[in-house]
């Protein structure tokens, strides 16, 4: 009876399947892609927001109490050399691009500091408060923005009847997935880095060594993170909702999931470094740009069939292996 029940099944989703449904939706609806495009725009041509004035008297106290302190002028000098080209190329902007939902970006990771326009237009930040009122009020609005952005590629592979999720509730409920995240990203992040910290103290190696575990382990949740927002646009789910039935997912398809994302991983990453090449100041960026848009919609497209597929068929697996348990118990 198990024997038949299990070549009853439907075979699951496919990576390759997936993924060419999702580069097919965003061909045939390629408007999706001015999102990221106006936020890569803006970031490149755009003004540049910096915080290098109002932290150039921290760096100078810095400097003489560091120095005062005895460390070497070699170190020192180095040290404020990073401190200096960081707060010279960051741009507040880049904030927009939030984690894990929001509007993808490639500009994010350049920080242009020169255009085919010129240099940047800067305007600098000039008080602590206005920068925690901008880092707040940028990060609302990309958490905003992101939710819309996934909204829309997730009603684009989804047919309207089934994906009637009002855009305000997919909004709240992308800031209240995002604000779980940073929650829980702090709670265990800030003791995790304080002992990697006091364990490169006492012994490099050993701490080497935890960072290689921490590394298979963040491989082994990379499934359920990856796919913890979708079902927020796909079953109109709530934020902590939406985290449990990601965890579900990838307990019962944790190895046809993984090659899932780590094909999206390695198309990404691999396709940004040929995105990257053209020069700042060079109009033939606009080309990488373009490409960046269009690739990343895509992939963000086939994860939600692929979640979408992935979610039916498993329910279909645990009604079917339910029904036999059932069949095996009467019998």
């Amino acid at each position: 009876m198990k024997t038949s029940t299990l070549e009853a099944l439907p075979p699951p989703p496919g990576v390759v399947g997936s993924l060419r449904a999702g580069f097919d939706a965003i061909a045939s609806h390629v408007l999706v892609i001015l999102l990221p495009l106006a936020l890569d725009l803006l970031l490149w041509l755009g003004p540049r927001l910096s915080i290098e004035k109002l932290f150039k008297p921290i760096l100078a106290d810095f400097s003489q109490i560091a120095g005062a302190s005895g460390i070497p002028a070699t170190d020192l000098e180095n040290a404020l050399k990073i401190y200096s080209s960081l707060f010279h190329n960051f741009n507040l902007f880049s904030i927009l691009r939030t984690f894990p939902i929001g509007i993808f970006s490639l500009m994010t990771s350049r920080m242009p500091l020169q255009t085919p326009l010129g240099g940047q237009i800067i305007w600098q930040v000039g008080t602590a408060q206005n920068l925690l009122a901008i880092i707040f009020g940028l990060t609302l609005a990309g958490w905003s923005g992101g939710g819309l952005f996934f909204y829309w590629v997730s009603a684009i592979v989804t047919p309207a009847q089934e994906n009637p999720v009002n855009s305000m509730r997919v909004v709240l409920q992308t800031i209240l997935f995002s604000l779980v995240w940073v929650i829980v990203s702090f709670i265990l992040g800030m003791p995790v880095m304080l002992v990697i910290y006091l364990l490169f103290a006492l012994s490099p190696a050993l701490a080497q060594g935890v960072l290689l575990f921490l590394g298979f382990l963040s491989m082994w949740l990379l499934v359920p993170l990856f796919f913890s927002p979708h079902g927020i646009f796909v079953n109109k789910q709530n934020a902590l909702s939406s985290i449990v039935n990601s965890l579900r997912m990838a307990r019962f398809t944790l190895p046809t999931s993984s090659m899932f994302v780590l094909s999206v991983f390695l198309l990404g990453i691999g396709l940004n470094l040929l995105w990257s090449v053209p020069p700042e100041d060079s109009w033939m960026m606009l080309v990488g740009i373009l490409g960046h848009a269009f690739v990343t919609s895509a992939l963000l497209a086939a994860s939600f069939i692929y979640y979408r597929d992935m979610t039916t068929w498993l329910e279909i697996a645990l009604d079917r292996f339910k029904t036999n348990n059932a069949t095996t118990r009467q019998a």
